[in-house]
Protein backbone atom coordinates (compact mmCIF):
# COMPACT_ATOMS: atom_id res chain seq x y z
CA UNK A 1 0.00 0.00 0.00
CA UNK A 2 1.18 3.82 -0.34
CA UNK A 3 2.15 5.42 2.48
CA UNK A 4 0.55 8.61 3.35
CA UNK A 5 3.60 10.88 2.42
CA UNK A 6 4.18 9.17 -0.90
CA UNK A 7 0.36 9.49 -1.67
CA UNK A 8 0.98 13.23 -0.65
CA UNK A 9 3.50 13.51 -2.95
CA UNK A 10 1.75 12.23 -5.57
CA UNK A 11 -0.89 14.72 -5.06
CA UNK A 12 1.19 17.30 -4.84
CA UNK A 13 3.29 16.39 -8.07
CA UNK A 14 0.01 15.61 -10.16
CA UNK A 15 -0.56 19.89 -9.96
CA UNK A 16 2.46 20.48 -11.90
CA UNK A 17 1.48 17.51 -14.57
CA UNK A 18 -0.82 19.41 -16.80
CA UNK A 19 1.78 22.06 -17.69
CA UNK A 20 4.25 19.50 -18.17
CA UNK A 21 1.38 18.17 -20.61
CA UNK A 22 1.36 21.06 -22.40
CA UNK A 23 4.95 21.44 -22.97
CA UNK A 24 6.17 17.95 -23.99
CA UNK A 25 3.16 16.81 -25.81
CA UNK A 26 1.39 18.26 -29.13
CA UNK A 27 -2.17 18.71 -29.17
CA UNK A 28 -4.05 16.07 -31.70
CA UNK A 29 -5.40 18.36 -34.33
CA UNK A 30 -1.43 19.95 -34.67
CA UNK A 31 0.39 17.03 -34.64
CA UNK A 32 1.75 14.92 -37.36
CA UNK A 33 -0.09 11.57 -38.29
CA UNK A 34 1.78 8.51 -40.14
CA UNK A 35 -0.15 9.21 -43.46
CA UNK A 36 1.62 12.99 -43.42
CA UNK A 37 5.14 11.15 -44.04
CA UNK A 38 4.16 7.96 -46.06
CA UNK A 39 3.13 7.62 -49.63
CA UNK A 40 -0.70 8.47 -50.07
CA UNK A 41 -2.14 5.50 -51.47
CA UNK A 42 -4.97 8.14 -53.92
CA UNK A 43 -2.12 9.53 -55.19
CA UNK A 44 -0.49 9.08 -58.85
CA UNK A 45 2.19 9.07 -57.76
CA UNK A 46 2.04 6.06 -55.06
CA UNK A 47 3.62 3.48 -57.10
CA UNK A 48 6.58 5.46 -57.79
CA UNK A 49 7.10 6.43 -54.31
CA UNK A 50 6.91 2.75 -53.27
CA UNK A 51 9.60 1.35 -55.54
CA UNK A 52 12.27 4.32 -54.41
CA UNK A 53 11.16 3.22 -50.97
CA UNK A 54 12.11 -0.83 -51.97
CA UNK A 55 15.26 0.58 -54.29
CA UNK A 56 17.24 2.50 -51.28
CA UNK A 57 16.45 -0.42 -48.94
CA UNK A 58 17.77 -3.25 -51.16
CA UNK A 59 21.04 -1.27 -50.10
CA UNK A 60 20.32 -1.71 -46.60
CA UNK A 61 23.19 -3.74 -44.30
CA UNK A 62 21.46 -6.61 -42.50
CA UNK A 63 22.14 -5.52 -39.00
CA UNK A 64 20.80 -2.04 -39.70
CA UNK A 65 17.68 -3.65 -41.18
CA UNK A 66 17.25 -5.68 -37.69
CA UNK A 67 17.55 -2.97 -35.74
CA UNK A 68 14.85 -1.12 -37.43
CA UNK A 69 12.42 -4.12 -37.44
CA UNK A 70 13.21 -4.43 -33.39
CA UNK A 71 12.62 -0.93 -32.78
CA UNK A 72 9.14 -0.61 -35.10
CA UNK A 73 8.31 -4.05 -32.72
CA UNK A 74 9.11 -2.48 -29.42
CA UNK A 75 7.29 0.62 -30.66
CA UNK A 76 4.15 -1.23 -31.62
CA UNK A 77 4.21 -2.85 -27.86
CA UNK A 78 4.55 0.39 -26.13
CA UNK A 79 0.64 1.71 -25.88
CA UNK A 80 0.16 -1.67 -24.25
CA UNK A 81 1.95 0.37 -20.77
CA UNK A 82 -0.76 2.55 -20.42
CA UNK A 83 -2.52 -0.08 -18.31
CA UNK A 84 0.79 -0.88 -16.02
CA UNK A 85 1.26 2.98 -15.54
CA UNK A 86 -2.67 3.29 -14.91
CA UNK A 87 -1.76 0.54 -12.25
CA UNK A 88 1.15 2.33 -10.08
CA UNK A 89 0.53 3.28 -6.48
CA UNK A 90 -1.17 7.16 -6.12
CA UNK A 91 -3.02 6.32 -9.68
CA UNK A 92 -6.48 5.93 -10.28
CA UNK A 93 -7.84 5.40 -13.43
CA UNK A 94 -11.36 5.70 -12.87
CA UNK A 95 -10.68 9.05 -12.25
CA UNK A 96 -10.09 12.20 -14.88
CA UNK A 97 -7.08 13.66 -13.52
CA UNK A 98 -3.45 15.34 -14.43
CA UNK A 99 -1.96 11.51 -14.34
CA UNK A 100 -4.71 10.05 -16.17
CA UNK A 101 -5.02 12.80 -18.98
CA UNK A 102 -0.96 12.56 -18.92
CA UNK A 103 -0.58 9.01 -19.15
CA UNK A 104 -3.38 8.53 -21.86
CA UNK A 105 -2.13 11.44 -24.07
CA UNK A 106 1.66 10.10 -23.75
CA UNK A 107 0.46 6.57 -24.74
CA UNK A 108 -1.81 7.72 -27.76
CA UNK A 109 1.22 9.81 -29.01
CA UNK A 110 3.59 6.86 -29.08
CA UNK A 111 1.19 5.12 -30.60
CA UNK A 112 1.81 6.59 -33.60
CA UNK A 113 5.73 5.37 -33.64
CA UNK A 114 5.34 1.53 -34.21
CA UNK A 115 2.72 2.97 -36.97
CA UNK A 116 4.61 4.84 -39.23
CA UNK A 117 7.44 1.96 -39.17
CA UNK A 118 5.35 -0.61 -39.30
CA UNK A 119 3.60 0.61 -42.64
CA UNK A 120 7.77 1.76 -43.74
CA UNK A 121 8.39 -1.94 -43.51
CA UNK A 122 5.57 -3.24 -45.20
CA UNK A 123 6.33 -1.13 -48.38
CA UNK A 124 9.93 -1.82 -48.39
CA UNK A 125 9.72 -5.21 -49.90
CA UNK A 126 12.61 -6.67 -47.60
CA UNK A 127 10.84 -7.66 -44.56
CA UNK A 128 9.13 -11.16 -43.85
CA UNK A 129 5.91 -9.13 -42.33
CA UNK A 130 4.63 -12.43 -40.78
CA UNK A 131 7.31 -13.25 -38.93
CA UNK A 132 7.77 -9.38 -37.73
CA UNK A 133 3.69 -9.72 -36.69
CA UNK A 134 4.16 -12.83 -34.37
CA UNK A 135 7.52 -11.09 -32.93
CA UNK A 136 5.01 -8.05 -31.82
CA UNK A 137 2.08 -10.55 -30.72
CA UNK A 138 4.64 -12.33 -28.32
CA UNK A 139 5.71 -9.06 -26.88
CA UNK A 140 2.17 -8.04 -26.32
CA UNK A 141 1.06 -11.69 -24.94
CA UNK A 142 4.27 -12.25 -22.98
CA UNK A 143 3.97 -9.20 -20.44
CA UNK A 144 6.81 -8.04 -18.48
CA UNK A 145 8.61 -7.08 -15.57
CA UNK A 146 10.78 -3.94 -15.64
CA UNK A 147 11.54 -4.53 -11.72
CA UNK A 148 9.40 -1.38 -10.67
CA UNK A 149 6.18 -3.54 -9.14
CA UNK A 150 3.66 -0.36 -8.63
CA UNK A 151 6.31 1.99 -7.31
CA UNK A 152 5.83 5.49 -9.40
CA UNK A 153 9.22 6.56 -8.09
CA UNK A 154 10.86 3.27 -10.01
CA UNK A 155 8.64 3.49 -12.68
CA UNK A 156 9.46 7.25 -13.36
CA UNK A 157 13.33 6.29 -13.34
CA UNK A 158 12.70 3.37 -15.63
CA UNK A 159 10.80 5.73 -18.29
CA UNK A 160 13.06 8.34 -18.03
CA UNK A 161 16.10 5.93 -18.91
CA UNK A 162 13.80 4.45 -21.79
CA UNK A 163 12.87 7.52 -23.38
CA UNK A 164 16.60 8.49 -23.55
CA UNK A 165 17.70 5.10 -25.19
CA UNK A 166 15.22 5.36 -27.34
CA UNK A 167 15.71 9.10 -28.58
CA UNK A 168 19.83 7.88 -28.81
CA UNK A 169 18.56 4.58 -30.84
CA UNK A 170 16.27 6.48 -33.38
CA UNK A 171 18.63 9.42 -33.89
CA UNK A 172 21.20 7.07 -35.00
CA UNK A 173 18.69 5.02 -37.27
CA UNK A 174 18.13 8.70 -38.46
CA UNK A 175 21.64 8.92 -39.28
CA UNK A 176 22.07 6.47 -41.24
CA UNK A 177 19.46 6.36 -43.08
CA UNK A 178 20.30 9.83 -44.19
CA UNK A 179 23.84 8.71 -44.97
CA UNK A 180 22.26 6.17 -47.18
CA UNK A 181 20.14 8.23 -49.38
CA UNK A 182 16.84 7.50 -47.57
CA UNK A 183 15.77 10.69 -46.83
CA UNK A 184 12.23 9.69 -45.75
CA UNK A 185 13.18 7.14 -43.64
CA UNK A 186 15.73 9.54 -42.19
CA UNK A 187 12.89 11.79 -41.72
CA UNK A 188 10.29 9.12 -39.93
CA UNK A 189 13.37 8.37 -37.74
CA UNK A 190 14.17 12.18 -36.84
CA UNK A 191 10.72 12.96 -35.85
CA UNK A 192 10.06 9.83 -33.42
CA UNK A 193 13.48 10.50 -31.72
CA UNK A 194 12.57 14.17 -31.06
CA UNK A 195 9.16 13.44 -29.24
CA UNK A 196 11.14 10.32 -27.10
CA UNK A 197 13.74 13.40 -26.52
CA UNK A 198 10.44 15.63 -25.19
CA UNK A 199 9.06 12.57 -23.16
CA UNK A 200 12.16 12.03 -21.23
CA UNK A 201 11.98 15.67 -20.14
CA UNK A 202 8.96 15.15 -19.11
CA UNK A 203 9.97 12.10 -17.02
CA UNK A 204 13.01 13.57 -15.70
CA UNK A 205 10.80 16.44 -14.70
CA UNK A 206 8.77 14.04 -12.60
CA UNK A 207 11.75 12.90 -10.84
CA UNK A 208 13.11 15.98 -10.40
CA UNK A 209 9.47 17.13 -8.80
CA UNK A 210 10.47 14.35 -6.17
CA UNK A 211 13.36 14.65 -4.87
CA UNK A 212 12.55 18.27 -4.20
CA UNK A 213 9.33 16.80 -1.91
CA UNK A 214 10.70 13.03 -1.10
CA UNK A 215 14.56 13.00 -1.75
CA UNK A 216 15.75 10.19 0.45
CA UNK A 217 13.24 8.02 -0.60
CA UNK A 218 13.29 9.22 -4.75
CA UNK A 219 17.17 8.38 -4.38
CA UNK A 220 16.46 5.00 -2.85
CA UNK A 221 14.33 3.64 -5.89
CA UNK A 222 17.19 5.47 -8.27
CA UNK A 223 19.95 3.07 -6.85
CA UNK A 224 17.62 0.50 -6.87
CA UNK A 225 16.48 0.45 -10.66
CA UNK A 226 20.47 0.64 -11.03
CA UNK A 227 21.18 -2.21 -9.17
CA UNK A 228 18.70 -4.30 -11.00
CA UNK A 229 20.01 -2.85 -14.60
CA UNK A 230 17.54 -0.59 -16.50
CA UNK A 231 15.87 -3.73 -19.13
CA UNK A 232 14.44 -2.55 -22.43
CA UNK A 233 11.23 -3.52 -23.56
CA UNK A 234 13.23 -5.18 -25.86
CA UNK A 235 14.86 -7.49 -23.91
CA UNK A 236 11.71 -9.96 -24.21
CA UNK A 237 11.98 -10.11 -28.18
CA UNK A 238 11.60 -13.30 -29.46
CA UNK A 239 10.95 -14.90 -32.75
CA UNK A 240 8.66 -18.00 -33.53
CA UNK A 241 9.14 -21.36 -32.02
CA UNK A 242 11.37 -19.67 -29.52
CA UNK A 243 11.12 -19.05 -26.03
CA UNK A 244 11.09 -15.23 -24.04
CA UNK A 245 14.18 -13.18 -24.60
CA UNK A 246 15.47 -15.61 -26.57
CA UNK A 247 16.21 -13.57 -29.20
CA UNK A 248 17.84 -10.51 -27.18
CA UNK A 249 20.82 -10.69 -27.12
CA UNK A 250 21.24 -11.23 -31.00
CA UNK A 251 19.32 -8.13 -31.14
CA UNK A 252 21.78 -6.45 -28.93
CA UNK A 253 25.06 -7.24 -31.11
CA UNK A 254 22.99 -5.92 -34.21
CA UNK A 255 22.73 -2.69 -32.57
CA UNK A 256 26.54 -2.51 -31.14
CA UNK A 257 27.94 -3.62 -34.40
CA UNK A 258 26.66 -0.50 -36.09
CA UNK A 259 26.67 1.69 -33.11
CA UNK A 260 23.01 2.70 -32.54
CA UNK A 261 22.76 1.48 -29.12
CA UNK A 262 25.57 0.58 -27.40
CA UNK A 263 27.07 0.12 -23.40
CA UNK A 264 28.63 3.31 -23.54
CA UNK A 265 25.33 4.96 -24.22
CA UNK A 266 23.82 3.15 -21.05
CA UNK A 267 26.55 4.83 -19.02
CA UNK A 268 26.16 8.07 -20.90
CA UNK A 269 22.44 8.45 -19.92
CA UNK A 270 22.90 7.38 -16.13
CA UNK A 271 25.54 10.01 -16.35
CA UNK A 272 23.56 12.35 -17.73
CA UNK A 273 20.47 11.37 -15.52
CA UNK A 274 22.95 12.27 -12.73
CA UNK A 275 23.80 15.62 -14.07
CA UNK A 276 20.38 16.45 -14.78
CA UNK A 277 19.13 15.52 -11.34
CA UNK A 278 22.06 17.22 -9.61
CA UNK A 279 22.18 14.21 -7.43
CA UNK A 280 25.54 14.79 -6.31
CA UNK A 281 24.44 18.09 -4.47
CA UNK A 282 21.43 16.85 -2.76
CA UNK A 283 21.56 17.23 1.14
CA UNK A 284 18.85 16.29 4.14
CA UNK A 285 19.50 12.32 3.09
CA UNK A 286 18.75 9.68 5.36
CA UNK A 287 21.94 7.28 6.40
CA UNK A 288 20.53 4.75 3.36
CA UNK A 289 19.46 8.02 1.10
CA UNK A 290 23.63 8.72 1.09
CA UNK A 291 24.90 5.53 0.84
CA UNK A 292 22.28 5.02 -2.24
CA UNK A 293 23.58 7.89 -3.63
CA UNK A 294 27.38 7.25 -3.92
CA UNK A 295 26.17 3.96 -5.37
CA UNK A 296 24.96 5.81 -7.98
CA UNK A 297 27.51 8.55 -8.11
CA UNK A 298 30.04 5.83 -8.66
CA UNK A 299 28.64 3.57 -10.76
CA UNK A 300 29.33 5.21 -14.37
CA UNK A 301 32.63 4.60 -13.80
CA UNK A 302 32.08 0.79 -12.68
CA UNK A 303 30.19 0.66 -15.71
CA UNK A 304 32.54 1.98 -18.20
CA UNK A 305 35.15 -0.55 -16.91
CA UNK A 306 32.77 -3.36 -17.67
CA UNK A 307 31.70 -2.16 -20.89
CA UNK A 308 35.05 -1.78 -21.99
CA UNK A 309 35.54 -5.59 -21.89
CA UNK A 310 32.66 -6.37 -23.74
CA UNK A 311 33.37 -8.62 -27.07
CA UNK A 312 30.52 -8.19 -29.45
CA UNK A 313 30.40 -11.40 -32.05
CA UNK A 314 31.37 -10.50 -35.40
CA UNK A 315 28.62 -12.73 -37.01
CA UNK A 316 25.47 -11.83 -37.69
CA UNK A 317 22.77 -13.97 -36.12
CA UNK A 318 19.90 -14.66 -39.41
CA UNK A 319 16.47 -13.14 -38.23
CA UNK A 320 13.39 -14.93 -39.50
CA UNK A 321 12.25 -11.21 -39.93
CA UNK A 322 14.17 -10.31 -42.63
CA UNK A 323 12.72 -11.70 -46.05
CA UNK A 324 15.84 -13.54 -48.14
Amino acid sequence: MLNNIRLEVMQTVEKAVSAIQEKYLTPIEKTWQPSDILPDSRSESFFEEVEEIQALAKDFDYDFLAVLIGDTITEEALPSYESWLMDLEGMNQREKNGWTNWIRAWTAEENRHGDLLNKYLYLCGRVNMREMEISTQYLLADGFDIGTDRDPYRNFVYTSFQELATNISHRRVASIAKKKGDKRLAKMCGIIAAEEAKHAKAYMDFVRFILEIDPSEMMLAFADMMKKKIVMPAHFLRESGDNIGDLFSHFSHSAQRIRVYTSEDYVQILSDLLEDWKIGTINGLTDQANRARDYVMALPYRLTRIASRIQIPEKTYEYKWIAT
